[in-house]
């Protein structure tokens, strides 16, 4: 919903009629996960997608249908037939979309994510009646189906807090932004956490880092990557989130040096299955060693953990889930 949301802010504004389309079901090699948003206007207007292109034509179609009978309807594609130049799904998957007009309750959901609120969002596949609940239970953040309903819970943006303005930092809060995370840079040493440096940033906090990890919002929405590599700074990052169910925790250095940090936070009290959660050597192997790889590598691992992904080449994948 979040990718959609800045076309729905302006057309709501404008008074569009808006159809809501929503990826309810796969099968296969889907193009886009449940969830995946598409909205059309009785003007025409479209943002967002289904299918990465292959059916937005034919479900803009049937937005067009819902707005005019205010009837909402499952839509369902499977193959495109390639002599008949069928619509469908050229991937050989097949999905299933809901096409609704926008309610109340989505209208409601559009100001709680300019707040940045979460919530959880359930429709009902039958009726059409969408009901809107303030806050997100813990556990995934992926849509699902529980019987005729379609549960989306959303959560607040992901946060990527950085602690330690280096140079890795720098392609690192890029990549985030670029993939759609809220960023702090956090650094105790004015001459490195600038806007100059960080012009992506959304905040950045000139401090010691359990001094601004006490004003942040830690949950299972902010994923914390420690690249200082000084004990002064490290530990006190580690202390501030071990133990505060945060998404993602990572911290730069060798096996040789996290093996410290944890010996020393093991004598403070930090339990195995607290350590446990620390991802160091941070980040996946990409090969590369320049500071653009490191990000990548880094971000990579974020997402992989916070998507439930196995980070292997999805060749492996492939061939373990059909095992």
């Amino acid at each position: 919903m979040r990718e959609i949301l800045s076309e729905l802010e302006q057309w709501t504004r404008e008074g569009e009629e808006i159809a809501l389309a929503t990826v309810i079901e796969t099968w296969g090699s889907s193009p886009r996960p449940l969830g995946s948003k598409m909205v059309v206007t009785r003007s025409g207007k479209m943002a967002g997608s289904v299918s990465n292109g292959c059916i937005e034509g034919a479900v803009f179609e049937e937005a067009q249908t819902v707005l005019k009978t205010g009837k909402p309807k499952v839509a369902a594609f499977g193959v495109a037939d390639d002599v008949a130049f069928e619509v469908g799904l050229a991937c050989g998957g097949h999905i299933e979309v809901f096409v609704q007009a926008l309610t109340p309750a989505h209208r409601q959901l559009i100001g709680m994510l300019e707040r940045d609120e979460a919530a959880t969002l359930r429709t009902n596949l039958a009726t059409g009646e969408v009901d809107l609940v303030t806050g997100a239970p813990p556990g995934s953040e992926l849509a699902r189906r529980e019987g005729t309903w379609f549960v989306e819970p959303i959560r607040r943006p992901a946060h990527l807090v950085i602690v330690g303005a280096i140079h890795i930092a720098i392609p690192l809060h890029r990549l985030a932004k670029l993939m759609g995370y809220r960023v702090t840079v956090i650094d105790a040493r004015s001459k490195f956490a600038t806007k100059e440096r960080f012009p992506d940033a959304d905040e950045l906090i000139v401090s010691w880092p359990d001094e601004a990890m006490a004003k942040l919002t830690l949950d299972n929405s902010t994923y914390v990557v420690i690249l200082t590599h000084d004990p002064k700074f490290d530990l006190p990052a580690l202390r501030s989130v071990l133990g505060k169910g945060v998404g993602y925790i990572g911290a730069i250095g060798s096996r040789k040096t996290n093996q410290n940090r944890f010996d020393a936070l093991r004598g403070e009290g930090f339990t195995e299955e607290q350590l446990a959660r620390v991802h160091g050597p941070v980040g996946l192997d990409l090969g590369g060693r320049g500071a653009e790889e490191t990000a990548l590598g880094i971000l990579a691992e974020v997402t992989a953990v916070r998507f439930g992904g196995s980070g292997v080449f999805m060749r492996e994948a492939r061939k373990s889930s059909v095992a």
